[in-house]
């Protein structure tokens, strides 16, 4: 069976399973059928016999003579003393010898059998009468009456099956053609799916599938399709833009590296110990690239594995052990929990407090709070801040505003980009507030569940006991 379903089609696999479905259950109502129609003809065979004999019975009297008999129609009737003699028959009964040479016993007069000849079958009613009307008909001789009907061509012959047959056999025929019609109408919109998709190709991912109405499993496999052709579509141009991006941050340094070691294998009299510095510098900021893309790579593509943090000792921390050249203000509440990943969430730190450091003219205000099921991380610098229309572009990766460059020129610009990855892998969000003064970048974490709190792993080093900065 799982050969045939290998083989075949859906559509075909479908409908010879109506087929056969059809023919097990015909089969079965036609078996049924055949054998209440031989038990309907046979017992009315049996009952047109018994009552022929018992009405002719019935008739007889003390005169010792049989009546003239009148049976119905096809009704063989015989009068059989206990020498097998026919006594008396019916006209068509009246030159054949006699129709059987049963007796039925005295406490069962009444018997029911059927006699075949070369010739035919004959359906007998064998009726002895009571001893009382033996006595009174015939002194208490036995005899007894056969009443017999040919067989019916229903019983004799094998044509009601060879009809069952064939009507099951044409309502399976029948069965399976609708049912390949009725599948193929099913399947039409799938087939209609797998053609606009073999139209789809990466270099044009703007195409979609017809989306038939409703909320049948097709309607939805088609929004489904659509839904991920869509995320694969924004997925290449954001891999597009981002070799794009990185091709021309890396074209720089490269460029520069080339430049200086052409020029030191020109000229002679160049010191060939500052073309390698040169050349080294430049290719670290190269390894520096490279390393963020893949930390912004990997945070995108693969899950981390999550633990409960509290985000009040990491901020504690980061604030601790960091350098500063400036006043920072640190409010923090207790024991503010989240599941995520201490390393990536540190990171996410590190890259904000640098960013406001950076930036700040004389204090730089961290909070750290819960806000509506939600851990909430604040940043604040008192600098120049960020031109609203410019507040998502910062987090696009290789995107630096004029003061960034300014202030940081040897920066990549990637840091925010992984910030905010790391922070919408945990569910979260990374966005730029409204401030009186400077840039207020706020880090938004779910809390962690009460669950989460009981059953949860232990903190990850450096996210258990709180420690004042």
């Amino acid at each position: 069976m799982s050969f045939l379903t290998n083989r075949l089609s859906v559509q075909a696999t479908l409908s010879l399973a109506a087929g056969a479905f059809a023919l097990l259950v015909l089969g079965m109502v036609a078996v049924a059928a055949d054998l209440l129609i031989r038990m309907a003809v046979e017992r009315s065979t049996y009952e047109e016999t018994q009552r022929a004999a018992t009405e002719w019975v019935g008739t007889m009297t003390e005169s010792r003579t049989p009546p003239a008999v009148i049976a119905s129609k096809g009704v063989l009737l015989q009068l059989v003393d206990s020498s097998g003699q026919v006594v008396a028959a019916s006209r068509t009964a009246a030159h054949l010898p006699a129709m059987s040479t049963y007796w039925p016993p005295p406490d069962n007069r009444i018997q029911q059998l059927t006699r075949c000849s070369d010739s035919r079958c004959l359906m007998l009613t064998a009726l002895r009468p009571s001893p009382h009307e033996e006595r009174l008909l015939w002194n208490g001789a036995p005899h007894v009456v056969y009443a017999g009907q040919e067989q019916p061509e229903v019983l004799r012959t094998h044509q009601l099956e060879l009809y069952l047959t064939m009507g099951v056999l044409a309502a399976g025929v029948l069965m399976f053609g609708a049912a390949w019609v009725l599948v193929r109408m099913a399947l039409r919109p799938v087939e209609s799916m797998r053609r606009r998709m073999a139209e789809v190709t990466v270099s044009d991912l703007s195409l979609r599938v017809p989306e038939p109405p409703g909320q049948d499993p097709v309607a939805r496999l088609a929004r489904t399709v659509n839904e991920t052709l869509a995320r694969l579509q924004a997925a290449v141009e954001q891999q597009r833009r981002f070799s794009s991006m990185v091709s021309h941050e890396l074209r720089t340094p490269l460029t520069g590296m080339r430049a200086q070691l052409e020029e030191a294998l020109m000229y002679r009299d160049m010191d060939p110990h500052e073309a390698i510095t040169g050349a080294l510098t430049a290719a670290e900021r190269c390894h520096a690239i490279i390393e963020e893309m893949l930390v912004l790579a990997r945070v995108r593509s693969s899950p981390s594995h999550r633990q409960r943090v509290s985000l009040t000792d990491l901020v504690r921390e980061e604030v601790r052990t960091r350098g500063w050249q400036l006043p920072v203000r640190l409010s923090a509440e207790e024991d503010v929990l989240v599941m995520g990943n201490a390393v990536q969430l540190r990171e996410v730190l590190t890259n904000l407090l640098a960013n406001a450091e950076r930036h700040a003219e004389s204090l730089v205000e961290v909070s750290v709070a819960r806000s509506g099921g939600q851990a909430v991380v604040a940043v604040n610098d008192d600098g120049s801040g960020i031109p609203e229309q410019d507040r998502e572009q910062v987090f696009q990766p290789f995107v630096r505003l004029d003061e960034a460059r300014r202030r940081d020129p040897q920066g990549s610009g990637l840091g925010l980009a992984i910030s905010r990855a790391i922070a919408q892998s945990h569910d979260g969000s990374l966005t730029i507030e409204d401030s009186p003064r400077g840039a207020r970048f706020v880090l938004r974490v779910p809390l962690a569940s009460r669950r989460a709190d009981r059953v949860g792993a232990r903190p990850e080093p450096g996210a258990g006991a709180s420690r004042a900065p």
